[in-house]
């Protein structure tokens, strides 16, 4: 795309050294138009029909990751709506030919749309200015229009203020927000805005729109080096082109994969294979070598198990999914031998290790000693290459027709398990040859001494009853799981509870995966089947608002007290902070004393029989 907004030196007379100073990629390369935006079809051809058929929204809601264009859509969106030229003074979508507003909208400098960060403009008084102002028409647009970014961060008294102006605007008045936490603006509102979700933009999309930008500057980069910076990227167009400006100015104006992969500590995709290699072939020297050599060259040990993972992840795909390897962000490394992996390895496998290696990125992450953590995991991955899934072991047992000449035991794949036997190998499955390291195979064995185990004599399971929301919360504090004690006092309301089953209705702020998680914490605690249905009926108070409205009306009986309400008015700025009921030693005493089987008064705590002290 061509840079519009550049000065031209040479037709005003400039020297070259009075010419604009240099833009990073990023604002060079920034989207005019919607046919600059990339990966964005679905919303573009929602607003071409909408556009075409006069059926435009009053307000737009744009929300997605950081960097994937919402601030970008929006000015374009408020140039759309603005646009005149000589032969069109009407909305439209198609803004190739640059219109009387585009370049001041662009630029965000145009006196009819105004662009205001909610993050540094939170309060009521700041949508109060907005509210007095949309009265008045445009200067000279179409529309006054009003881009609100980050909107989530306006506080609860400016989204009210907001919404009645937001649900009945002029009609010279549009409104643009956008977000990258959607979940924390009010669905009222949602409700009144046409909702677009930009997309994270695809690693092949990304590798040619910056193979693109690279022809343009005249950098030379190759194919290697635009997959890792794609990677990198994580699906945002203005992350990658800042990481291709800075492997620009990192190579000196050229651009290679060893300066990228030094530049951003990543590990080489080719070692990253022959380690994956190696780890199923159960040659533990072989992958710490692999390791060691990776480390030495300035890959973090978080990243060399990340990228592990990432292809252990391809190879499960291409497994199912072929075309995956199509991928214009893989190496031809990554396609060739995830391809030959994949039409060799078992699910089973795959998973096994794909769940080790995330349990060791976590460890490897929270660590003091990273590489001394990604080691073990490692260890463990090669160790468990040469142990059976269950689902071979009872096969294999099955095969020998049940006999036990020796303890065979079901590996998992974190190591031997089963009444203490010992698993080790009998057969030999051959699997594909890393470069890394020798044949990966799975053995299943008989242990030196035959033992047979003892059958385990299931115990009684004492029944658990929960029939409020206060049970849950001992069961929760039981199993010491203080975060759901936490969801469930504060977000949940409880509109019916029996046996098995459970209808709530939650809070604004809870989670809405927090059913699904009481689920699994329900069957787990009480080894009981349930199910949890939302309602649409608001139920009873939370425990927390039953707590609040509690002290609430203590706090309020207190104020009524003379004595108490003399010493508030005789100390300024005082406050009632806390309410107790103080007890007398005449009602004490009452309160102990309880009639006995015998007809006696006896404390509480004394048995019939016993004398009182």
């Amino acid at each position: 795309m061509e840079d519009t907004t550049g000065t031209n030196t040479a037709s005003s007379g400039l020297s070259p050294e009075a010419k604009a100073p240099y833009r990073v990629l990023a604002r060079k390369y920034r989207p005019r138009d919607f046919t600059d935006l990339i990966g964005q079809e679905p919303m573009v051809r929602t607003l071409t029909n909408a556009f075409s058929t006069g059926r435009i929204a009053q307000a737009w809601m744009l929300t997605g990751v950081r960097g994937v264009g919402k601030t970008t859509t929006a000015r374009i969106l408020a140039r759309a709506l603005n646009y005149k030229t000589a032969e069109i003074d009407q909305p439209t979508i198609d803004l190739t030919v640059p219109g009387e507003h585009c370049q001041a909208i662009m630029e965000g400098r145009h006196v009819d749309v105004i662009e205001m960060d909610a993050a540094s403009h939170t309060g009521i008084d700041d949508i109060r200015e907005i509210i007095e102002q949309v009265r008045y028409r445009p200067v000279s647009a179409r529309y006054k229009v009003y881009i609100i970014d980050e909107v989530h961060m306006l506080s609860n008294q400016a989204f009210n203020g907001l919404l009645k102006t937001l649900e009945e605007p002029p009609a010279h008045v549009k409104f643009i927000f956008a977000t990258t936490e959607i979940r924390k603006v009010p669905i009222t509102v949602l409700s009144r805005c046409q909702r677009f979700d930009l997309r994270r933009i695809d690693s092949g999309l990304l590798v040619n729109h910056f193979r693109s930008v690279a022809g343009q500057e005249g950098i030379p980069i190759d194919d290697e080096s635009l997959a890792m910076i794609a990677r990198a990227a994580e699906g945002s167009v203005r992350d990658g082109l800042s990481l291709l400006d800075q492997a620009i100015a990192h190579g000196g104006g050229e651009v290679d994969a060893e300066a990228v992969r030094s530049m951003l500590g990543l590990a080489d995709r080719s070692r990253i294979v022959g380690l994956f290699g190696a780890l199923l072939a159960g040659d533990v020297a072989a992958a710490l070598a692999n390791f060691r050599d990776q480390y030495d060259s300035g890959a973090s040990p978080a990243v060399i198990l990340t990228d592990l993972a990432e292809f252990t992840h391809l190879v499960t795909r291409l497994k199912f999914v072929p075309q995956a390897g199509e991928d214009p962000s893989l190496t031809q490394t990554e396609r060739e031998s995830g391809a030959d992996y994949a039409g060799k390895l078992s699910t089973a496998i795959l998973s096994r290790v794909w769940q080790m290696l995330l349990k060791g990125i976590t460890e490897t992450d929270t660590s003091s000693r990273p590489a001394a953590a990604a080691e073990m995991a490692l260890i463990r991955i090669a160790h468990a290459a040469s142990l059976p899934s269950p689902e071979d072991a009872l096969k294999a047992f099955q095969a020998s027709g049940g006999a036990v000449s020796g303890a065979t035991s079901l590996a998992s794949g974190n190591g031997p398990s089963g009444g203490g036997a010992q698993a080790r190998a009998v057969g030999d499955r051959r699997m594909p040859q890393g470069s890394g390291g020798g044949q990966p195979s799975m053995r299943l064995a008989h242990s030196a001494e035959p033992t047979v185990a003892a059958p385990a004599i299931a115990e009684p399971v004492e029944e658990v009853v929960v029939g409020s929301l206060e049970d849950m919360v001992a069961l929760a504090e039981k199993f010491r799981d203080i975060a759901m004690k936490v969801q469930i006092r504060t977000n949940v309301r409880l509109v019916r509870i029996e046996p098995g089953r459970l209808e709530i209705s939650l809070t604004p702020d809870a989670s809405p995966s927090l059913p699904g998680e009481l689920i699994k914490k329900l069957t787990d605690w009480t080894g009981a089947k349930w199910s949890v249905a939302l309602s649409r009926e608001e139920g009873a108070p939370t425990l927390s608002e039953r707590e609040t409205a509690r002290r609430d009306a203590l706090v309020s009986d207190a104020r009524q007290d003379p004595d108490v309400a003399a010493i508030l008015a005789r100390f300024p700025g005082a406050r009632i902070t806390d309410v107790r009921i103080a007890v007398t030693e005449e009602s004490l005493a009452d309160a102990a004393l309880s009639p006995s089987e015998d007809g006696d008064i006896l404390p509480d705590d004394t048995e019939p029989g016993d004398e009182p002290d």
